[in-house]
């Protein structure tokens, strides 16, 4: 199947369910003879075979209820930060992903590139599956002092499923006060931050605490999102998705931690930030969340 085909034939599938027309409709035990009809849809014997016959793990593969996704999008975030995981988030099947800003016009990112929202923090909806924050540098910054975006995380949060950031995106869900407590995880040049905003840091690349799943930076955005497949979706579905995506890192050098960097790198990078890091240091330092 073309992988541009993929949610097209995943939404038809989950309207056919909803119809109650398709085999996740049958009892468990039918489902193999039923083979057959369902032969002509590929995606209904890719459900079925990852299912394994359990009707719960179909059930969280093709929800009949479509899930929520809202991803916040602001001036400077990174883009891999967004992208990666919203590429991940897309393949969830019956699953609708909400680009989430002040207003719905076009957002300039980093890198030159170009996100248009399409819900704004007064149309977005609650209840939402998942809640993500990008990160940033100087975008971050400012996303930590701005008042209308806090409020928005505050009050998507008191109904939101998983509360989940990639990067210093953690950063501003602690200027909203949503990690006090909770384990956490960022970018490592900024990671003692997290403590000014009443978060535990945890250097790994993935940390989950209850319903908060935040990621180190920028690449950990894809480990996160196959992490909240996963939760999602089931471990079969997150598995064939990292497949899909072809997801086997091999990096050319293993620098991808100040450790891996070593000292020399890893200094120039740190004076090369010092401007962000003081940044966000002083705004969590005014942070005063509810």
């Amino acid at each position: 199947m073309d992988r541009r085909a993929f949610s097209t034939q995943a939404f038809a599938a989950a309207a056919a369910l909803a119809a109650g027309s398709l085999a996740g409709c049958r009892p468990p035990q039918t489902i193999a003879a039923a083979a057959d009809a369902d032969h002509a849809n590929p995606m209904l014997q890719f459900i079925d075979e990852l299912a394994n016959g359990d009707a719960t793990q179909r059930a969280m593969i093709l929800p009949t209820t479509p899930r929520r996704i809202g991803m916040l999008v602001y001036p400077g975030m990174y883009p891999l930060d967004l992208l990666g995981p919203k590429t991940i988030f897309n393949d969830l099947l019956n699953t609708q992903v909400h680009l989430v800003a002040a207003t719905t016009a076009p957002v300039r990112a980093g890198s030159g590139v170009t996100v248009t929202p399409d819900v704004t923090y007064d149309t977005c909806p609650t209840g939402l599956d998942v809640i993500f924050v990008p990160g940033g540098g100087d975008g971050t910054i400012a996303m930590m002092r701005d008042a209308a975006t806090l409020r928005f995380l505050q009050k998507q949060v008191q109904t939101a499923r998983w509360v989940t950031s990639v990067c210093t995106g953690s950063l501003v869900l602690g200027a909203a006060g949503l990690l006090q407590g909770y384990r956490a995880t960022t970018h490592w040049v900024t990671y003692d931050v997290l403590r000014t905003l009443g978060a535990t840091p945890v250097r790994e690349r993935v940390v989950e605490d209850r319903n908060r799943l935040t990621s180190a930076g920028v690449t950990a955005g894809l480990d996160l999102a196959l992490t909240l497949t996963a939760r999602l979706a089931g471990e079969n579905y997150a598995k064939a998705e990292q497949l899909n995506i072809e997801y086997d890192p091999d990096p050319p050098y293993k620098a991808g931690t100040p450790k891996g960097a070593g000292p020399r790198i890893t200094n120039a990078m740190r004076r090369m930030y010092g401007g962000v890091v003081k940044g966000a240091t002083d705004a969590a330092a005014l942070a005063k969340p509810d």
